[in-house]
């Protein structure tokens, strides 16, 4: 199985990339994140014609999320139970006994903000959330932007970056948190590259300085990270016109 995760930045700009990257890397799974359309404007005929079934959480002009997958998805929710939020961040679906849990973790903005604050609420919802899908699931795979670089090394310049907003000792709490609960860093299970990143700023010319983060993961329950057999960040989509701030990471399992 090949599952990808990809922040697109407004699908209704960037629906032609979609495409095309389907068409060349060929996943069974891809989850999308900031689609930035109404679930009524979501192009799911598209995703058809390239034999996928394609479905949405969506809302105008911000945030929104999605999941392309070649097998049907079902048990699907969009909401966290205990948490009333209009913004629309979590798409979780089973797909051939897998769960895969889609999320747009809100950036923060700054430390000293009210949507930091929001942020860490949202987390913790997010905890409670996964506690609850691990009593009913065992397979589970949790992929999108998280807006959070797990460690230094996931940083162009940690010691410029510091602690604000993406690299805060609250949010990486948060994130060994999730970790905690059972789940592997898939991308990190490999040899990598060093300064690998997955989001560069459009200002200062970050993607040619590589002036990165990484911040777009894929955790699997560890039964499944056993069985994970390789794991890439694919940075040529970035290079295209008119491109994502994010681009494709990806992860393989053999199952």
């Amino acid at each position: 199985m090949k599952i990808a995760t990809w922040n697109v930045n407004s699908l209704n700009v960037r629906i032609g990339h979609v495409l095309e990257w389907l068409d060349i890397a060929n996943p069974d799974i891809l989850t999308l994140q900031e689609i930035k359309q109404l679930d009524e404007a979501f192009p799911a005929d598209a995703f058809k014609e390239l034999g996928y079934h394609a479905i949405s959480s969506g809302q105008k002009t911000y945030n929104g999320v999605a999941i392309i997958t070649k097998d049907k998805p079902s048990d699907i929710v969009t909401d966290f139970p205990d948490l009333e939020d209009p913004q629309r961040r979590i798409l979780t679906a089973t797909i051939n006994n897998n769960r895969i849990i889609n999320l747009y973790i809100p950036n923060g903005q700054t430390v000293d903000s009210d949507k930091y604050i929001y942020k860490l609420s949202w987390l913790e919802a997010l905890i409670k959330f996964l506690k609850q899908e691990q009593a009913k699931h065992k397979n589970i795979i949790i992929l999108g932007d998280f807006n959070i670089a797990p460690e230094d090394r996931d940083v162009y310049d940690a010691e410029k970056w510091g602690e604000e907003v993406l690299c805060s000792p609250k949010e990486r709490a948060a994130l060994s948190d999730i970790i905690d609960l059972g789940f592997c860093d898939v991308f990190r299970q490999f040899e990598q590259v060093e300064k690998s990143f997955s989001w560069w700023d459009y200002r200062a010319a970050g993607f040619r300085r590589n002036a990165g983060v990484r911040i777009d993961l894929i955790l699997a329950s560890k039964d499944l990270a056993k069985n994970c057999i390789g794991s890439s960040i694919d940075k040529e989509p970035r290079t295209w016109e008119r491109p994502s701030d994010h681009t494709p990471v990806i992860a393989e399992f053999d199952i």
